[in-house]
């Protein structure tokens, strides 16, 4: 008997040993991957857990839709807390004609609408120049020719013109989350499953001027990609940010100020702590920058006639008449409506911010003398030597 019960006892702790050694071996070399830090707790129903939720695992789904509502993201997304400007706004104050002649040819103005269909007895010339628009209160086609009317009453040859209808967006509560219209200038812009050319193409393009939020930025190489969407990815060419912070800038006394991103080219007005409106510029290129910094609108004008060069022999002349909505800044730096651009998000400018005249007009209605213009470049590729700056222009 007593053989029997050592023998069993030999074989339990063989057994023992035997298992023993086997856990230790598999936890050392062979830990499963599925392996649950919190042992015990199922799944969580798929959701968004912004906090542990104690009961429950947050993983597999859950996990990508609580990323994605920390970056603002929901399904299915929410649209930006915006409308569009009232389309009245668009309506120019004065009618524009473009003068059709070569850049090198002065135009000549005469005191009738014979003399000037004849071509003869000019009474005074606009010199010459690539861009030159006047303004005019009559239009007569002669010949299938148009010839306007100014308002001095002298006539020349000009074909009125169409312009850009272009508007930003009113806010009514500031978005969680930056945003940014679509630029198309350098071709399609076709949305991409993850940031990177390698990534493959969704088949989705975005349409000029279209709005759309940003969850993320990614860089991949030397390019900046926009998270737009769930898996939606586009790179910065075409797109233009807006980087929503509603937080004063050093400097802005009182709460309300305007906002000039020289980088994303982009405007965002500020009021009470909130983001009221944001819309498309085109600022100054190289090399009539904006200049970066902080000012105050010192004057106000429903329109005003801008005129100079800046190359020394004049090559570069402009004339605008009655350039609607301005606002003065920086000595002759303004904000206005740019009814010659037939672009925005673009640095084009001899160092004004233009807009459309939509938005012009509704920032122009908005704006009081005095109010904070912030200027700033997040790139920092604007120069800031002051010596680098003319007094600017159109």
């Amino acid at each position: 008997m007593r053989k029997v019960w050592v023998l069993v006892v030999g074989i339990g702790v063989g057994l023992l040993l035997t298992l023993g050694v086997s856990r230790s071996v598999h936890a050392q070399t062979d830990d499963p991957p599925w392996r649950e830090s919190y042992s015990g707790l199922p799944l969580c129903l798929p959701g968004i857990y912004l906090s542990d939720p104690g009961d429950c695992l947050p993983l597999g789904p859950s996990q990508r839709l609580t990323a994605w509502a920390r970056l603002g993201l929901t399904l299915p997304p929410r649209p930006l807390p915006a409308s569009a400007p009232d389309p009245a706004l668009n309506d120019s104050p004065v009618l524009i004609a473009r003068i059709n002649l070569p850049a090198e040819e002065p135009a000549p103005l005469y005191a009738s609408l014979d003399d000037a269909v004849a071509g003869q007895n000019p009474v005074r010339f606009i010199d010459p120049g690539p861009l030159r628009y006047v303004s005019y209160v009559e239009v007569q086609r002669v010949n299938g020719k148009p010839y306007v009317r100014l308002r001095s009453g002298e006539w020349l040859r000009a074909s009125p013109i169409a312009y850009s209808t272009f508007q930003g967006l009113i806010f009514h509560a500031t978005p969680s989350h930056d945003f940014g219209w679509v630029v198309d200038l350098a071709g399609p812009a076709e949305v991409r499953s993850a940031p990177g050319y390698d990534a493959p193409k969704t088949g989705q393009v975005l349409k000029r001027y279209q709005p759309v939020s940003i969850y993320a930025v990614q860089r991949v190489g030397n390019m900046d990609w926009y998270m737009i969407g769930p898996d939606q990815w586009i790179e910065r060419t075409f797109i233009r940010q807006v980087r929503v912070n509603p937080t004063p800038p050093p400097g802005v006394e009182g709460n309300r100020w305007i906002e000039v991103n020289l980088y994303d080219q982009t405007l965002a007005v500020y009021d009470q702590g909130q983001l009221v409106f944001a819309t498309l510029i085109a600022s100054g290129g190289e090399p009539f920058y904006t200049r970066p910094g902080l000012f105050q609108i010192y004057k106000k004008k429903p329109t005003e006639t801008m005129s100079g060069a800046f190359a020394a022999d004049r090559s570069d002349y402009y004339y605008l008449e009655d350039v609607p909505w301005t606002m003065y800044f920086d000595q002759a730096r303004a904000l206005h409506g740019a009814y010659w651009r037939a672009w925005f998000g673009f640095p084009q400018t001899h160092g004004c911010v233009n807009m459309s005249l939509g938005d012009a007009h509704w920032l122009f209605e908005w704006a009081r003398e005095g109010d904070w213009v912030y200027v700033w470049d997040p790139s920092g590729q604007t120069p800031t030597d002051p010596s680098l700056y003319t007094p600017g222009g159109a």
